[in-house]
């Protein structure tokens, strides 16, 4: 069975986060490593993906506890979303077959993870692309893939504020209602579970072994394949 190297990362900015992204694709990309999956946070910002519209970011200069929100252009499929504390990022940095295929495992293993948190959740097909608890959106896919590798990833709503979601049209849905695992559980603090059961249900969604790096050792290896 290959491996899947797991590292969380922390709060991460996301220029800084795009960046590592890029490297571990790079490394991915010469098979100097294996499929690689990155936990992170990332202060407020929202992104926006290749078919949004300016109409989708109507608010973007509200600002939250008083800093204004950051808007970043990516080169990701899906359209704008809002990523800020208390959310689980996954950048699963994998050597995929089709795109389709590949949003609809992360889905598989999302909705598993949710399962060990007690939330009953479906994927994406027939709706569009993410994970739904009922009608309320709680995860969000969106990749983008060069010479079969992926980048970015999804998002998962475990403690963050969901307010930032309501000042723009997320995932290009103006009537989509965003929920959370505190919000459907009624608990506190669920972040730290929740980065565990995704970490492990995606490996296994892989089929591959999980194997977790710090980020000390990431960057040793990463310095190590392109110095």
């Amino acid at each position: 069975m290959d491996d899947l190297w797991i590292c969380s990362l922390g709060v991460v900015a996301y220029a800084e986060a795009l960046e590592r992204q890029l490297e571990v694709r790079a490394a991915r990309q010469a098979d100097a490593i294996p499929d690689t999956l990155l936990l992170l946070e990332h202060p407020p910002v929202y992104t926006y993906g290749r078919r949004s519209g300016a109409e989708e970011l109507p608010a973007a200069a509200r600002a939250l506890d008083g800093e204004p929100i950051d808007v970043v252009a990516v080169d990701r499929g899906g359209r704008v979303t809002y990523h800020g504390p208390g959310q689980l990022v996954g950048y699963p940095i994998v050597r995929i077959g089709d795109v389709v295929g590949h949003l609809r495992t992360v889905e598989g293993a999302i909705i598993a993870a949710l399962a060990r948190e007690g939330i009953a959740a479906t994927g994406g097909c027939p709706r569009p692309t993410g994970v739904w608890v009922r009608e309320r959106k709680i995860a969000s896919l969106g990749v983008h893939v060069s010479r079969r590798v992926s980048t970015h990833g999804f998002a998962v709503n475990a403690d963050n504020d969901l307010a930032p979601f309501g000042w723009i049209v997320p995932c290009g849905l103006p009537e989509v209602e965003m929920t959370s695992v505190a919000l459907e559980t009624g608990r506190a603090g669920t972040l730290p579970a929740l980065r565990a059961s995704v970490a492990a249900e995606l490996a296994r969604a892989l089929g591959r072994r999980a194997v977790a790096l710090t980020p000390g050792e990431l960057a040793g290896v990463l310095g190590a394949t392109v110095g």
